[in-house]
């Protein structure tokens, strides 16, 4: 009953039109607590330093203007250096500011005097809006981390712009099926093998080699699928034949590019080659509604259409607002991941999993790309690309910057 009750108050929750500021202030007025929006019983009644908004010095004495945590910012007050306790923040200040009077000289604009005794308004104007984008960049990866189902974790990182999280997109870990499909997602059987590696086990049954060898690396040709052990095998979770089931066990971190890309993903530690290292998931549609939708995405310059192309072409992945970390993935023409097309307990040809995995070392740092155009049967010749009149669409400009770059995404 009380699981039941549970399910029933997250299908009743709405998204809330009332600012933070307004929502903190009546949960202090009415004394109550709520963790989502920064008010717990340690800080009901306490004062917590949040960011920094302010600067200025009054008779030889400096003063910071303190945004308190889970208090609205008609409670902000001017306060001493002496009693800040707050090293972390006070750094961040002074980075922000050094940042904003950097860009200010890169735009080759007139720089603002830095007055020893007073900001300017626009520089303590953009060191709270950095401040505010820190915030809400952080409770996203909370968000994100709370979301995934897999090992690795998801960190998020903007050292760019002041972009915030985006405001339409939903994390998922599996397919989401529109309207009108249906994903059947229960094996009808499974292996008995004591050890798939070297058993007759499911890729034998589907009439293919395993697909991975005993350092969890894929040894199959791009265009091969891959048949994992699936709810109805035998054999257990440490099987040599369950990689792509049990998610990215990769720490990734979502950041915004410097060249124009938007949002990007790099790797924060080492891959070795051939390597699984995400899914993509999204929406899956039916491919007469992925060319209207493609018509609106490419009037706005972005892709997330994936088709299942493996044997038929009647399903497309959508990832524009329903996805995981692969969302984020930028494309390139000379991308350090391939796709695979996977089958686990759904077993029906028309709607593959789609796994991307490593064609080389990548190593920490590194951002993640793959080819948009890629096939799963791994064609990517210009004529796997249609141009027949009835679907003409507006062409989307590449800025992957390879060498072999084709110029366009589409």
């Amino acid at each position: 009953m009380a699981a039941a009750g549970a399910e029933a108050r997250r299908a009743w929750c709405v998204p809330c039109l009332v600012s933070l500021d307004t929502l903190q202030e009546l949960c202090r007025k009415e004394k109550l607590t709520c963790k989502s929006i920064g008010i717990t019983k340690r800080n009901l009644n306490n004062y917590e330093v949040e960011y920094l908004c302010d600067y200025k010095v009054v008779k030889d004495m400096e003063y910071y203007l303190v945004k308190w945590k889970g208090w609205p910012d008609s409670t902000n007050t001017w306060e001493p250096l002496q009693n800040l306790k707050c090293p972390l923040l006070l750094r961040q200040f002074y980075n922000d500011k050094h940042n904003y009077l950097s860009q200010v000289k890169k735009g080759k604009a007139i720089i603002p005097k830095d007055n020893d005794k007073t900001l300017k308004p626009a520089i303590a104007e953009y060191i709270v809006k950095k401040a505010k984008q820190r915030i809400a960049l952080q409770r996203w990866q909370d968000e994100l981390n709370r979301r995934k189902n897999h090992k690795g974790m998801i960190f998020v990182e903007n050292t760019v712009d002041l972009e915030g999280p985006p405001s339409n997109f939903y994390y998922i870990n599996e397919y989401k099926p529109a309207p009108g499909i249906s994903l059947v997602n229960e094996a009808t059987f499974g292996c008995s093998c004591t050890d798939c590696f070297f058993e007759k086990c499911c890729p034998a049954e589907a009439g293919v080699v395993l697909a991975y060898n005993k350092n969890q690396q894929i040894r199959i040709p791009p265009g091969t699928p891959i048949y994992e052990c699936n709810s109805r095998c035998r054999c257990g979770p440490d099987c040599p034949n369950r990689i792509v089931q049990k998610g990215t066990r990769y720490s990734l971190c979502i950041f915004r590019t410097s060249n124009g890309c938007g949002w990007g993903v790099k790797t924060l530690v080492k891959i070795k080659r051939m390597s699984f290292v995400m899914e993509y998931v999204g929406e899956v549609i039916t491919s007469e509604e992925a060319e209207r939708r493609g018509q609106l995405y490419d009037n706005k310059g972005i892709t997330y259409l994936f088709d299942l192309d493996y044997e038929s072409d009647e399903f497309t992945v959508d990832a524009a607002r329903y996805g995981n970390v692969s969302h984020f993935v930028n494309h390139s023409c000379d991308p350090n991941l391939q796709v695979f097309n996977v089958f686990i307990d759904n077993l029906d040809t028309r709607l593959p999993r789609i796994a991307l995995f490593s064609t080389r070392t990548i190593h920490a740092g590194e951002e993640l790309t793959f080819d948009y155009q890629m096939k799963g049967s791994g064609d990517i010749s210009s004529d796997s690309i249609d141009h027949s009149p009835a679907k003409k669409r507006v062409r989307t400009v590449c800025k992957c910057g390879a060498v072999t770059c084709r110029g366009y995404l589409n």
